[in-house]
């Protein structure tokens, strides 16, 4: 039984609504979590990130290991207290980061030992240790086991012997978290875009019982459509009672390809690193507010969105903005953009509630450009 009770409110095809509950809040689902890489969700406050709907957000173990350190963090009151967010926070494993240090890394069935792209210090991550560090130090609410995230395209052999091992580390990972009252750990399918090593990560991990399953080792490099088919043949394997979570993804018409195949969670650095680039999400795409053809446009980015950023300011003061590279541009348009995908998970919820999922698909679709 998980610590967690999680209630699936409506189905409509695959697509589900619920909700996630727990000490510090319910997440609605399907959700999309903001990520906090360095105990901050880029450029925002915690009051501007709940504001736009975020139920839950997303911490980075390695970059919080490495500064100001996870010791340190908990000394401080736990990463709830150190950055003011009293709502629920997911914690990764850092093993998609330390994938990404393929050159400064040297991976053994212990863990991953890992020299810091900050200062070149050497650091040991094995399962035992993700699980203190997220869990006991940092005090996440949910906590992921410690993967091998292969880049794609990768040989079948590599993508298996990644997909083995993480099978390994989950199990290693649910001894050391234990039964634990007030947190959840999850745990993630690997096997790239190979059906038959997807479904068998997911159906041993399913029988070794987690409180929730993510599908990790997806948008690195094998494009949408061949992340949304891996998504249509993995999920049905993964149990109607848990949370099914999609990791690092995306662009909005993924969450919405995703939600349609019955993910339930999402965390993206997309929506504040466009922001920071002078772009502002929207249904058909993203606005390059770079471009001189918004030089003089009154218009407001999305009146129907309930945030300031999106109503109160002219395309053509935000276009002003970046150009001058003002760091109040990069705010207003991360706020827009987070805001934007919280707004996004609820149409869909409100969709599947109604029926009406179907139709909001397609429509959706249409509207991409």
């Amino acid at each position: 039984m998980s610590a967690f009770p999680f209630v699936i409110h409506t189905h409509d095809g695959a697509a589900r609504t619920g909700a996630l509950e727990t000490p510090r809040g319910i997440i609605r689902t399907p959700a999309f979590m903001p990520v906090g890489t360095a105990a901050t969700v880029k450029a925002l406050t915690v009051d501007q990130v709940r504001a736009a709907g975020a139920d839950i957000i997303l911490g980075n173990t390695y970059h919080l290991m490495l500064r100001p350190g996870a010791e340190r963090v908990a000394r401080l009151g736990g990463l709830h207290t150190f950055m003011r967010w009293d709502g629920p926070i997911l914690t990764d494993s850092g093993g998609y980061q330390v994938m990404s240090l393929s050159g400064l890394r040297t991976l053994t069935e212990e863990g991953v030992t890992f020299r810091s792209h900050i200062d070149g210090s050497t650091h040991h991550l094995s399962p035992e240790r993700a699980i203190e560090i997220q869990a006991d130090l940092l005090g996440a609410d949910i906590v992921m086991q410690l993967d091998e995230c292969p880049a794609l395209p990768a040989p079948r052999d590599e993508v298996e012997k990644a997909m083995e091992l993480s099978m390994r580390w989950a199990e290693r990972c649910k001894q050391v978290f234990g039964a634990r009252a007030a947190q959840n750990l999850f745990a993630i399918v690997q096997g790239g875009t190979d059906d038959a090593l997807r479904r068998k990560s997911a159906e041993a991990l399913v029988a070794e019982g987690f409180d929730g399953y993510a599908i990790g080792g997806l948008a690195v490099g094998e494009g949408h459509d061949e992340m949304v088919r891996t998504l249509g043949a993995t999920a049905p394997y993964l149990p109607e009672d848990r949370p099914r979570y999609l990791m690092g993804v995306g662009k909005p018409i993924d969450l919405v390809e995703s939600v349609a195949r019955g993910i339930d969670m999402f965390d993206c650095v997309l929506p504040t690193r466009s922001g920071r680039h002078g772009q502002a999400w929207s249904d058909a795409g993203p606005l390059n507010l770079k471009n001189a053809r918004f030089a003089e446009d009154a218009a407001p980015l999305n009146e129907a969105l309930d945030c300031p950023a999106s109503q109160e300011y002219s395309r053509a003061y935000l276009h002003h903005l970046v150009k001058c590279e003002e760091v109040l541009g990069q705010v207003l348009l991360s706020w827009h953009n987070v805001a934007y995908y919280e707004d996004l998970m609820a149409r869909m919820r409100a969709a599947i509630a109604a029926g009406t999922f179907e139709e909001f698909v397609a429509a959706f679709r249409a509207r991409v450009t």
